[in-house]
């Protein structure tokens, strides 16, 4: 690989495999870095976890998913579909390679021949849970070689926006027992497990571990569930469970304190001796959504001052206040609240708005009938989304 290339894309996932395919195919030569295994985010969620989206909808670059009793996907299923995208289009993904620095060479205002540098260190393996938790890194930190540079003449973020587990800010949150992400179902078997959360995440997390025999509790800090933000299936069985009492819940309550063994609880509105509850726990999964890692868009200056810190973007190209600097996919939504806005199905028109300014013209398209064929399918696709968007 050469130390000069037309483009990289920061970003193993969905969008930055899509971006990189449909660059491609252009004939521009880009090349994927990630700081972690290809679909990082992805390989992170607990085995068995499946998307809330249909099949059609995140699947990329035009390659059909299937899965064999015709359900939404699981993660299994999606990691291994990634794996064939990228082999199917030998699309170049260096995994494990974390970018650092990014700094335009030269002077951008003058330089016809406008590039980027980007240091990068090659991560050799995954920190422990409490180093996460104690140095703020991410999940694939790890150890790291020596930083080396690569020169771009285009660069495209498609970075996502789940880097960091939020957390609580209480005493105790850094304990080994305490963590931001749902492992392997079998670990949690006998054991006793409080959730924090009241969404997605730590509902199915609830139910799952409930059904792998952990003694499961669920901590949220309103007076009952919400009335949207939980897949519509996972409801009934979770409401059905706290009825009976096979979970238990503390709703309007919020963790005040954690100890080895103990979680003490707190009233949402009070913070007294008579308002708190010590609970006997041996596992505390935080399960209160995640933030984005802003540091690169910091450095480029490119950050907004909106609540989720998202990127300023010119939304017809996608390009930034930084010319030859790209963001794609989720990375666009900044850190989002509970309320996500910014989803894999809504940003399959990044990478053809990227790949028609990089090109510069329209007449680099495909022929017309593969064009219309494209089109008609992303249109048919935001028909289906408007009309089923439970699905």
């Amino acid at each position: 690989m050469s130390n000069v290339l037309p483009t990289v894309v920061v970003g193993a996932g969905p969008s930055g495999i899509e971006t990189a395919i449909e660059l491609r195919r252009r004939g521009v030569d880009a090349h994927v870095f990630d700081a972690g295994p290809l679909g990082h985010t992805i390989s992170w969620w607990a085995p068995g976890t499946r998307w809330f989206s249909s099949n059609d909808r995140i699947a990329i670059a035009g390659v059909p998913l299937n899965t064999v009793d015709q359900a939404k996907a699981s993660r299994e299923e999606y990691l291994n579909y990634l794996r064939s995208v990228v082999d199917q289009f030998a699309v170049p993904v260096n995994t494990f390679h974390r970018l650092v620095s990014i700094s335009p060479i030269g002077d951008q205002a003058h330089d016809a021949d406008n590039r980027w540098r980007l240091g990068f260190r090659r991560t050799l393996g995954e920190a422990s849970a409490s180093d996460k938790r104690t140095t703020g890194q991410s999940t694939c930190e790890g150890l790291a070689e020596a930083e080396f540079f690569v020169d771009a003449h285009a660069v495209v973020l498609a970075v996502g926006g789940t880097d960091f587990p939020n957390r609580l800010g209480v005493p105790g949150e850094e304990l080994p027992h305490v963590d931001g992400y749902l492992r392997e179902i079998h670990r949690y078997h006998g054991r006793r497990v409080l959730i924090v959360g009241g969404r997605n995440s730590a509902v199915e997390a609830a139910i799952r571990l409930h059904r792998g025999g952990a003694n499961v509790s669920l901590c949220y800090h309103r007076e009952q569930l919400p009335s949207d933000g939980i897949k519509y299936w996972l409801r009934p069985e979770i409401e059905g469970l706290i009825r009976s009492g096979s979970i238990q819940s503390y709703f309007g309550a919020r963790v005040a304190e954690i100890t080895p063994s103990t979680v003490t609880l707190r009233a949402e509105d009070l913070d007294d001796a008579q308002s708190r509850t010590t609970i006997d726990s041996d596992d505390v999964l935080t399960l209160i959504g995640y933030r984005q890692d802003q540091s690169l868009f910091e450095q480029l200056g490119i950050v907004s001052d909106s609540s989720s810190g998202s990127p300023l973007f010119d939304a017809e190209t996608m390009e930034t206040e930084r010319e030859g600097i790209y963001v794609a996919g989720t990375a666009v939504g900044g850190t989002q609240s509970s309320h996500y806005q910014v989803f894999l199905e809504n940003c399959h028109d990044h990478p053809r708005k990227i790949a028609d300014h990089l090109c510069g013209t329209r007449a680099t398209l495909p022929e017309v009938s593969e064009r219309e064929t494209l089109e008609a399918r992303d249109a048919g696709l935001r028909r289906r989304i408007a009309w089923q968007p439970e699905s």
